[in-house]
């Protein structure tokens, strides 16, 4: 992995604990940009005479990526408009559990909506607390993020099989904007019906784009309204047979920021998912040992077994000043600060954040 960090110049000058806000940009990708810009620059409308094939190339990385099929991806610019498409097309008054506290670009959409919302409380009991809320109020729909923005905290994969094999016609709606990119994940064999993610984070592809994942199964359960030309093809004729997912993507889509996606999963793919996997957890084994021991964890995340790439560790306004003082980039987030690595981050990182707390 050292050889990697070369490819990302801010890990020159600074500590970098801070992909949960913002994931690097590579050297190798904004090669790419500039060149496919450049392009652009010299062949103007010729540019974009293979754009379709170009991206339906990016569409089939992100299917092969994430084990889904082509049918069931959409491109998309960020996370909360792939929600928010969606919801147009639920039916109202739908039961929806919602976890209190979770990322508001997911809790908001519910709420604008005229759904019956319920809540589960975010603690180190979390699974447990779900568990109670769906046996208690019987929702139609379970939406939440796989990994919580605030302290890490991660739902368990395996309660969530268990909850859909106990609750087969539960529709699991999961936000995988801090998830996705630390661990493989395989959507066919998750029990997670819809999952969507902006991609600027883990995923490392820069802003603008992101992706949308819906099962073949439920989409006959959502009546999305969004459309636009580009849904039917740039085809008058498919006005009335436009896919489901061409519903996420209405008007013309960037071949830089989407090519960027294609590219940067690329880069991930190259590394490896086993690689990424057991420096990762490695770095955040130790992380949560040496916090611990330390007295900066706080106990929602002590007590849990099954831990992300987020710390969220006990921290005030002049702890974080003298952090960004010493080029040590985090986030003020809650009542601490948080931290986070990926797999271009070091142990070394991790002494030199310790050595200051």
């Amino acid at each position: 992995m050292e050889d990697l960090r070369k490819a990302f110049p801010v890990l020159q000058t600074h500590t970098y604990l801070n992909t949960a806000s913002s994931g690097l940009l590579s050297v190798p990708l904004a090669k790419w940009r500039a060149a496919h810009d450049q392009s652009f620059v010299e062949l103007g409308s010729m540019f974009r005479d293979n754009h379709k094939q170009f991206l339906d190339d990016v569409r089939k990385t992100v299917a092969g990526f994430f084990d889904a099929t082509i049918n069931e991806v959409a491109l998309i610019p960020n996370f909360s408009f792939g929600l928010n498409t969606l919801l147009e097309g639920v039916p109202a008054g739908k039961k929806v559990l919602l976890l209190d506290k979770d990322y508001p670009s997911i809790n908001w959409a519910f709420e604008q909506r005229d759904f019956n919302i319920c809540t589960a409380t975010i603690n180190e009991h979390l699974e447990q607390n779900i568990e109670q809320e769906i046996s208690r109020h019987r929702p139609d729909i379970f939406a939440f993020s796989m990994v919580q923005y605030l302290n890490g905290i991660k739902i368990d994969i395996d309660f969530l099989r268990q909850l859909k094999a106990y609750h087969p016609e539960l529709l699991l709606i999961a936000d995988g904007t801090q998830y996705l990119g630390t661990e493989r994940f395989s959507f066919a064999e998750s029990p997670i019906d819809i999952l969507g993610a902006s991609a600027y984070k883990w995923l490392l592809a820069g802003y603008g784009n992101g992706i949308f994942m819906v099962k073949e199964g439920v989409q006959d359960q959502i009546y999305p309204k969004t459309i636009g030309f580009n849904s039917a093809d740039a085809t008058f004729g498919n006005k009335e047979h436009i896919p489901f997912m061409k519903r996420f993507e209405p008007g013309h889509q960037d071949t830089l920021v989407y090519g960027s996606l294609g590219q940067s999963l690329q880069f991930l793919q190259e590394i490896g998912w086993s690689a990424i996997h057991s420096h990762l957890e490695q770095l955040t084994t130790k992380a949560k040992a040496t916090f611990q021991e330390k007295g900066v964890l706080k106990e929602i995340t002590a007590e849990r077994s099954n831990h992300s790439t987020i710390f969220n560790i006990k921290g005030d306004a002049n702890l974080f000043q003298k952090l960004r003082d010493k080029n040590i980039v985090c986030s003020q987030r809650g009542s601490g600060l948080r931290v986070s690595f990926h797999f271009y981050n070091s142990e070394e990182d991790l002494e030199r954040l310790c050595s200051f707390i």
